[in-house]
């Protein structure tokens, strides 16, 4: 009986640092720190592995020369995310409410993977990755997911800049499909019933919430761009609102804009400077920063679906492009800054009886050709 001999694992090549497995698939090896490097180069021909080999080693170079030499390799993935959370805190741009939402994102990350903390970088896989996203997007929303997601690359992101890991494991993770939201907003009697219900809620402060329901309505500002408005941003001349934003971080975008005043804002500015008149041009002009709980309880005593301040918004925009302003302009009073792409996703399908309305003006008929007007001359002798 004739003995076969065995194939060894790993053949060399005639190129340094490439080497051929039993499968015939091309690796690629370099050393780090006195220690082995591997990669998959995915390809069985030779070409392309050394066409490969030069991209990688380019890269481990860069990564040899840019990597800190008090970043250990046993690098856990704790410490990737104080790096990154130190990054975050660095920016500038990233303001605090932002810097929170991130925190709290990687809060629910770390309990949702427990012992991930303590774990070495270079040993999470793919495959733990996919195992953890299929299991988290069961339990959390499909927008809270795909932020968990981008937090998730972004910390192998720092251990991959530092030189620990070639490669991010959680890079094919698939985001979860994200449904728009259904905008149910008032109509134009039921926004008033609800203003009214919550003016004579009887409340002490139920005349300045439903100022602020009106104001919020009628200038399509964020909850926290309103109640930093002050007297001196109301420019009755020019019939505009400046809207500067938090003091310390401005608005979302960090751009002071200006929102003409339709007619209904006008008035109320009016009619509240009056009452107000003997107040500071730097006073806050809504004495209140939220009403929830008096927008619940009006929307339930009117009978109309549950809206947020948000919402309000919303009906800011649709009011606007019901009654003929185009998506772009409406988009810049929002202050958004796609040029109405955000606009359009979101209020392409607006309310049921203006979309109805607007049907009745779609006709296949023809025209009935109005026959032009002939002035019939005299004829001349």
């Amino acid at each position: 009986m004739k003995l076969r001999k065995s194939t060894k694992t790993w053949q060399k090549t005639r190129k340094p640092n490439l080497l051929r497995h039993k499968s015939g698939r091309y690796y690629a090896r370099a050393f780090a720190s006195g220690k082995e490097v591997w990669k998959s180069l995915k390809t069985s021909h030779y070409s392309v592995a050394e066409a490969k080999l030069a991209e990688f080693l380019k890269e481990h170079r860069e990564r040899v020369s840019n990597g800190n030499g008090e970043v250990s390799a046993k690098m856990t993935f704790g410490e990737a995310l104080k790096i990154h959370q130190q990054n975050q805190a660095d920016d500038v741009t990233i303001k605090p409410a932002t810097r929170h939402y991130w925190n709290q994102i990687f809060v629910a990350l770390l309990k949702s993977w427990p012992g991930l903390a303590d774990r070495e970088i270079r040993r999470v896989t793919k495959t733990d990755c996919k195992e953890w996203a299929s299991t988290f997007r069961k339990v959390a929303s499909p927008t809270r997911c795909n932020n968990t997601l981008s937090g998730l690359r972004h910390v192998f992101e720092v251990a991959k800049d530092a030189g620990i890991v070639y490669s991010n494991p959680a890079e094919g993770l698939e985001r979860v499909p994200v449904r728009a939201k259904q905008l149910t907003l008032p109509s134009g009697d039921q926004f008033v019933q609800l203003v009214d219900a919550v003016e004579n809620a009887g409340a002490w402060c139920s005349r300045d919430c439903a100022d602020f329901i009106r104001g919020l309505a009628f200038i399509g500002l964020r909850k926290s761009e309103a109640g930093q408005v002050e007297w001196r941003d109301l420019d009755f001349e020019r019939g505009e609102t400046m809207v500067r934003g938090d003091p310390e971080t401005a608005t979302k975008n960090w751009e002071v804009r200006r929102v003409p005043m339709i007619s209904d804002a006008r008035a109320l500015f009016q009619r509240m400077r009056a009452e107000r008149s003997g107040e500071s041009l730097d006073a806050k002009v809504f004495r209140v920063g939220e009403c929830q709980k008096a927008l619940d309880r009006a929307c339930k005593k009117v009978g109309a679906d549950r809206i947020t301040h948000h919402d309000l918004r919303h009906l800011f925009a649709t009011r606007c492009i019901e009654s003929g302003v185009d998506i772009p302009t409406v988009s810049r009073w929002l202050g958004h800054k796609d040029g109405g792409s955000l606009a359009m996703k979101t209020y392409g399908h607006l309310r049921r009886e203006h979309s109805i309305s607007q049907a009745q003006r779609v006709t296949f008929t023809p025209a009935t050709a109005k026959h032009a007007d002939v002035i019939r001359f005299p004829a001349t002798a």
